[in-house]
């Protein structure tokens, strides 16, 4: 358990530090005026975002391998059924890096650079609560 425990959070290390840097990626191609340096930047976030999503996938297999091993346990306590629904909203946001990555690389992005700064740090707020909830559990 102690393996599938490790490669969990790896793999989860490896997936924030993708959800970290794409928006930051996107902030920079909102930012450039050049169409050169936004072709570039688009590409790289295409390759980015393909390049994680096994790391979100692999999270989440691991994690419901690791909660498999005490269902009802996990199921019945408020800390973790904060922290799932911490991740669906995670999964939802990768997702959303996508749909943008995807506009972006289609020339059809009309979002601010503003705009990618409040959205870089959805998942800092979501990293602060659930790693708080898997450390301290509340409401146990």
């Amino acid at each position: 358990m102690l393996w599938l425990k490790a490669l969990h959070i790896i793999f989860m290390v490896c997936w924030f530090a993708g959800l970290f840097y794409l928006p930051r990626i996107l902030v920079n191609y909102a930012a450039s005026e050049n169409p050169d340096t936004q072709n570039h930047l688009a590409q790289m976030a295409r390759r980015l975002y393909r390049f994680v999503t096994p790391f979100m996938v692999l999270t989440l297999l691991f994690g419901f391998w690791l909660l498999s091993y005490n269902v009802s346990y996990y199921l019945g306590a408020p800390w973790m059924l904060i922290k799932l629904a911490g991740v669906a909203c995670l999964v939802f946001y990768h997702l959303q890096c996508g749909r943008y990555v995807r506009a972006v690389c289609e020339q059809r992005d009309n979002r601010t650079h503003v705009y990618y700064r409040f959205f870089n740090e959805v998942p800092v707020i979501f990293l602060f609560l659930i790693i708080i909830l898997v450390v301290v559990r509340p409401f146990e």
